[in-house]
């Protein structure tokens, strides 16, 4: 009886456990470890079905990582593991080998005998089974084993939905957060656009008159002086206005994506800008177009505020092993070997590794600039 009321209290530790925790991973490594410590069974494991009814992953606790990497590949779901899979309910066997499903084992897998099994349920379906094997203190497991399990699987699938429902809000925040700031950013650029620059270009409109009345040369000179400060001004707000844009890619293919970007980047700057896009490569590309357009992006900007430049030309097209993005100019250029990684560049470098690719920067002083990015297939 004691033994009966000490394993219900373990069990409902278990649960409060597992409930407290929402990193899947995490969970289910505790899961197996908990089912070991509540049966005595020397080797646990949760094999993770796929919609294909496949295992997916095959999470084990017991086992050291030299022997999983001995045993190879995940399990293939055949023999007693894929009975479980079709039937999906409790299984208890003294041997293994003597059950008339079973295939044995491949080469360097720990001898198995006794086996205790049972499904996870989630969300109505079934997520995985947890395996038992090698009772450590008798030969074959007990029905209170069979019992202790089957709530532990319970519990188990409760949990993972929980961890589930709560990655699924977690992202569903992250969404809103981001959406957030893509309205925060377009507000801010609308104002710039329809508020501060036309004031400003208002404001040098108005200066320019004055210096053209102005009896004093050095007067007027000084008038002429401010509104080119003021048109520089400008110049930079509709960079940074350009920057802030959100969602040139909503409904629209990388290419065309590309060509909007440029022709926009062209009517702001006045810098002539072509695009060439390999067709195939951005069809291959289209899972990375949101990351593309940005690098883009910034390196256009980049052309805006310091090239000088009176063209520039866009390319994407296969290379090598991968496929080559160039942004290059006929701009003032500069000596690669004696400037420093600015923002804009340190910019660009990061975005190119987060995309697993790596980033050159030609340059030659009064000859231009050209921004190669590299990626892998």
């Amino acid at each position: 009886m004691t033994d009966v009321v000490d394993r219900r209290d373990e069990l409902i530790r278990a649960g409060v456990e597992l409930a407290s925790q929402h990193d899947l991973d995490a969970m289910l490594q505790r899961i197996v470890e908990l089912a070991i410590e509540l049966t005595g069974a020397r080797y646990a494991a949760l094999g993770v079905i796929g919609p294909d009814g496949q295992l997916i992953d095959f999470v084990t606790t017991g086992v050291t990582p030299e022997q999983r990497a001995a045993i190879g590949d995940l399990p293939h779901g055949r023999g007693v593991l894929g009975l479980l899979i079709r039937e999906a309910h409790p299984l208890r066997l003294r041997n293994i080998a003597d059950h008339p499903s079973s295939v044995g084992f491949p080469p360097n897998h720990p001898p198995m005998h006794s086996f205790l099994g049972a499904p996870v349920s989630a969300r109505g379906s079934v997520f995985g089974n947890i395996y038992l094997t090698e009772k450590q203190d008798a030969e074959e497991f007990d029905e209170a084993d069979l019992e202790t399990l089957v709530v532990l699987a319970t519990q188990a699938g409760v949990a993972i939905e929980n961890a589930r429902l709560v990655d699924e809000t977690r992202r569903a925040q992250q969404k809103l957060r981001e959406l957030s700031v893509l309205e925060d950013r377009e507000r801010i650029a609308r104002e710039l656009h329809d508020g501060v620059i036309q004031s400003l270009f208002a404001a040098g409109m108005s200066l320019q008159g004055a210096a053209g009345m102005a009896d004093d040369a050095e007067v007027e000179r000084r008038i002429e002086n401010v509104v080119t400060d003021i048109d520089r001004t400008i110049r930079d707000l509709r960079n940074f206005i350009f920057g802030l844009r959100p969602g040139i890619l909503a409904d629209r293919q990388l290419d065309q994506a590309l060509k909007e970007l440029a022709s926009e980047f062209g009517s702001r700057s006045g810098v002539v800008t072509v695009v060439e896009v390999d067709g195939e490569a951005a069809s291959e590309l289209s899972s990375r177009a949101s990351d593309l357009v940005q690098l883009v992006r910034e390196a256009l900007s980049n052309v805006g505020r310091h090239g000088a430049a009176t063209t520039c030309r866009v390319s994407l097209r296969r290379g090598g092993d991968g496929f080559l993005l160039e942004v290059d100019d006929d701009g003032r250029g500069f000596d690669v070997d004696l400037t420093s990684w600015g923002m804009g560049l340190t910019n660009l470098r990061e975005r190119v590794k987060s995309l697993g690719g790596t980033l050159e920067i030609e340059s030659v002083p009064g000859e231009g600039t050209t921004v190669r990015a590299s990626f892998p297939s």
